[in-house]
């Protein structure tokens, strides 16, 4: 271990100086999130195992989705090892493909498929947290008994999803430090310091982009045409929770990112969840109602503002641009 400890020490003495806020908010913001995911986690895998049933398991879920919101935004490093976000939530999903799968296992109700192995090979449109809420808050699958394939089959999702997080918290020692010896000899994941700033500075932006133009704009649609079953768990009512909670967790990496300097992008993640703190839309609901919709949609005008000053505030500090991100797209 002494040996280990001597020679990070020598490869970050080596290296060239980290951008300030890196370290800050690696030991502040990533690995204590990715822990309390990881913990929240292994006790849904334990309810589950306990109580399969969906009123018994949904306290553990919202613990379990809570914890992964707060790190979804990190999509890089042991997340893309993963297979990105979607591994986790697969959402958006405009073409029903959990409904469909989900359907298909349980009417097949093969037990090989509730297997870690098994269930590891299955469609990842029936893995994670939209695959749960289904069964979980769906007529059409919560109805069924302790013993039963569907049982097996939520247990089987609850394991995965806890397996994963285990995976994530322990990939990021290592990816931590790859980022905090970026430039030093042999670290080809990051050539510079730069590389590493920008490669967190891009979480950030898009994790604020990613609030604005699927967690807000699918559901708002037109006004012509709202879509609030488009809103993200709308059916365990998380979808104003879910902003709420990713704008707390960009609000703390921000900070963390920008060593404290970025004032005016702390004033703005102020006022974004102040706004959103005044709503009562669990699900987005109101964006049919012409009046409820003007609340949900000046949430937009906050988020561009505050993406444009966090991109400009933050980046001029850490001296980067915004670079490709997973959630880039989805």
């Amino acid at each position: 271990m002494r040996l280990l400890i001597a020679a990070l020490l020598l490869l970050l003495l080596a290296a060239p100086p980290l951008s300030a806020g890196v370290p800050e908010a690696i030991e502040g913001h990533i690995q204590p999130r990715h822990a309390a995911f990881a913990e929240a986690a292994s006790a849904l895998d334990e309810a589950a195992r306990a109580d399969c049933t969906a009123e018994a398991l949904k306290p553990a879920y919202h613990a379990a989705f809570d914890g992964w919101i707060g790190v979804q935004h990190l999509a890089l490093g042991p997340l893309q090892e993963i297979g990105g976000p979607l591994a986790l939530e697969f959402w958006p999903d405009a073409k029903g493909f959990t409904a469909r799968q989900l359907s298909l296992l349980t009417k097949a109700a093969d037990p090989a498929t509730t297997t870690p192995e098994g269930f590891a090979q299955q469609s990842v449109a029936v893995q994670g947290f939209m695959a749960l809420e289904r069964m979980l808050y769906d007529d059409t699958f919560t109805g069924y008994a302790p013993g039963s394939y569907s049982c097996a089959l939520v247990q089987a999702i609850a394991h995965d999803i806890a397996a994963k997080a285990q995976n994530l918290q322990a990939g990021w020692p290592g990816a931590a430090d790859a980022l905090l010896t970026a430039g030093a000899e042999g670290n080809s994941a990051y050539l510079t310091p730069a590389e590493a700033a920008q490669a967190l500075f891009t979480a950030l932006i898009t994790g604020i982009e990613y609030n604005d133009d699927a967690r807000l704009a699918r559901p708002l649609g037109s006004l012509e045409r709202p879509r609030p079953t488009r809103a993200e768990a709308w059916r365990s009512g998380r979808s104003q929770r879910n902003l709420a909670l990713s704008l707390a967790a960009l609000d703390e990496f921000a900070h963390l990112l920008a060593d404290g300097t970025a004032s005016e992008t702390a004033s703005l993640f102020d006022d974004a969840q102040g706004w959103l703190a005044k709503l009562d839309e669990p699900a987005f609901a109101g964006v049919a109602d012409p009046v409820a919709r003007m609340g949900i949609e000046s949430l937009t005008s906050y988020l561009d503002l505050l993406k444009e000053t966090a991109a400009a505030e933050i980046g001029a500090h850490l001296n980067v641009g915004q670079g490709f991100n997973a959630l880039d797209g989805d």
